[in-house]
């Protein structure tokens, strides 16, 4: 695993807790998830046959869908909808575009979460490599870790709970509300500095998102982009270190199998 600091001097030798964000970073259960949402909204813009070339199109939808990875699932559905009257169609209501998508969506990894319900398979075959082992070093250290994700909470804490992973987040597990506008990431970290837990540059972040790495960058944390080529998670993924980059990630790795040299990186030398 290449550990790569695109930050000179990046230090999280202070950090008091932890953000994890799950699809992508911890869980690859939901592996998959863009070549489900892109070609559904593709399908929905055509429809409206306004003249515009399939490529443009699609070049705006996956704009759009990147920027908006890591927070809640209705912020991709409305814009969506937003394009759709854009182009003089009438749109569904948001929370439709979402049920539809999550239909789709569940029929291509229903498998994989019968599979874990059943006892089939190993939590750790849906789960980033080496992210258990990760998560156990930083409970080690004493890290109070957070656990939150634009994935309705129904669903990422019962993927959560067929991970074990729950154990590791002594601060608890967020995922998406129906009330979408009560909760995101940024609002889970105002809300733990508010509580006098820890100071902004005390926050250390984990995601394979835009808006994760963003939120923590922006009260003086340090964040690391997890860039993984999934759904085997062994190779850079290089559309995603370009986007995690360009938003302030001072670390990318694909992986966390070298975690001692992880250790090393972030927290220096034992």
């Amino acid at each position: 695993m290449v550990i790569e600091q695109l930050q000179p001097g990046a230090s999280a030798a202070h950090t008091r807790v932890c953000l994890f964000d799950f699809d992508g970073t911890i869980s690859t259960i939901r592996s998959g998830w863009m070549e489900v949402m892109i070609p559904m909204m593709m399908e929905i813009l055509l429809d409206l046959k306004t003249g515009e070339k399939e490529e443009v199109l699609r070049a705006i939808v996956e704009e759009f869908v990147g920027r908006l990875t890591g927070k809640q699932t209705m912020y991709q559905m409305i814009e969506l909808a937003e394009n759709v009257k854009k182009r003089g169609g009438t749109p569904l209501e948001p929370l439709a575009y979402k049920t539809m998508y999550l239909d789709r969506l569940h029929e291509k990894i229903g498998y994989r979460l019968e599979e874990l319900r059943n006892g089939t398979v190993e939590p750790e075959k849906y789960m980033v490599p080496g992210a258990r082992e990760w998560l156990e070093l930083l409970k080690e250290r004493g890290m109070r870790m957070y656990l939150a994700s634009g994935t309705d909470h129904a669903y990422m804490s019962e993927e959560a709970r067929l991970l074990d992973v729950v154990k590791y987040f002594d601060g608890g597990v967020f995922g998406a509300r129906d009330d979408y506008q009560s909760f995101s990431k940024k609002i889970l970290i105002a809300q733990v500095i508010a509580s006098d837990e820890s100071k902004g540059e005390q926050f250390l972040g984990f995601g394979d998102g835009y808006v994760e790495i963003e939120n923590v960058k922006e009260v003086g944390g340090v964040a690391v982009g997890v860039a993984s080529d999934e759904p085997d998670c062994i190779e850079i993924d290089a559309w995603k270190r370009e986007r995690l980059a360009k938003v302030g990630a001072d670390f990318i790795v694909p992986n966390y199998l070298a975690r001692e040299q992880l250790a090393t990186a972030l927290f220096g030398a034992a």
